[in-house]
C-alpha cells in the first residue's frame, strides 16, 4: 500500500470516528439545548416549589387558553383522554385539571405518561406542582382512574403567549407491554 493510500485510509478511519462520538454526543448536547431554550415541549419531571415561581403584582394576572390533549402509545389497549378540553387559567394561580384512563385489555398494565407543551418556549412556564406524569400507573385490567395534575402558570411568560397546549401520552412499560400489545390486537 502505498503512503498516500494509507495517509486516506487513516484520515477516513478519523473522519469515521468522529461521526460516530458526534452522533453519540448528540442526544445529550440536544437534551442541554432543550432545556436551556424551552424549544421542545419538555416539561420538567420534578414538582415545582411554590418559592420557585413567579407570581405576578396584585391586579396583574392574565388569562391564559390551554388545550389539553391526551393520546396512547401504539398498540396500548388504554383509552386515555383529558375530561376538559380547553381551559382558561390566570398566571399566578394554581389550576388543578383531570385526565380519565381506561384500561381496556385483560391484563394488568402499567404506564408512563409523557407531557410536551406547545409552543415549546412555554414549558418553562408551566410549573407543576402535583402531576400523574411523576410516576407510573399501574391499572388492573378493566380499570378505571381519574388522574390530576396541578400547576401554576408563572408571571414570567412572555405576552404574546395567549394559549398553549399541554399534552400527553401514555407508554408502556410493563415487562409484559410486547405481549399484552399482540394479544390485544
Amino acid at each position: 500500500m502505498s503512503r498516500r493510500s494509507t495517509k486516506h485510509t487513516l484520515l477516513l478511519l478519523a473522519l469515521a470516528g468522529g461521526m460516530f462520538g458526534f452522533a453519540f454526543a448528540l442526544v445529550p448536547l440536544y437534551n442541554v439545548f432543550c432545556e436551556i431554550t424551552g424549544i421542545n415541549g419538555k416539561t420538567s419531571d420534578q414538582a415545582a416549589l411554590l418559592e420557585e415561581i413567579d407570581r405576578p403584582a396584585a391586579g396583574a394576572a392574565r388569562e391564559v387558553r390551554i388545550g389539553l390533549l391526551a393520546d396512547v402509545a401504539r398498540g396500548m389497549p388504554w383509552e386515555f383522554r383529558p375530561l376538559e378540553e380547553t381551559i382558561s387559567v390566570r398566571s399566578g394561580e394554581m389550576t388543578t385539571t383531570a385526565f380519565l384512563v381506561r384500561n381496556r385489555s385483560h391484563k394488568s398494565i402499567t404506564g408512563q405518561a409523557v407531557p410536551s407543551v406547545s409552543p415549546g418556549q412555554a414549558a418553562r412556564y408551566l410549573r407543576k406542582l402535583e402531576c400523574f406524569c411523576f410516576e407510573q400507573q399501574e391499572l388492573a385490567a378493566g380499570e378505571e382512574l381519574e388522574m390530576s395534575v396541578s400547576f401554576i402558570l408563572d408571571a414570567g411568560m412572555p405576552a404574546d403567549i395567549e394559549e398553549l397546549t399541554l399534552s400527553y401520552t401514555m407508554f408502556f412499560v410493563s415487562e409484559n407491554a410486547d405481549t399484552v400489545a399482540h394479544n390485544h390486537e
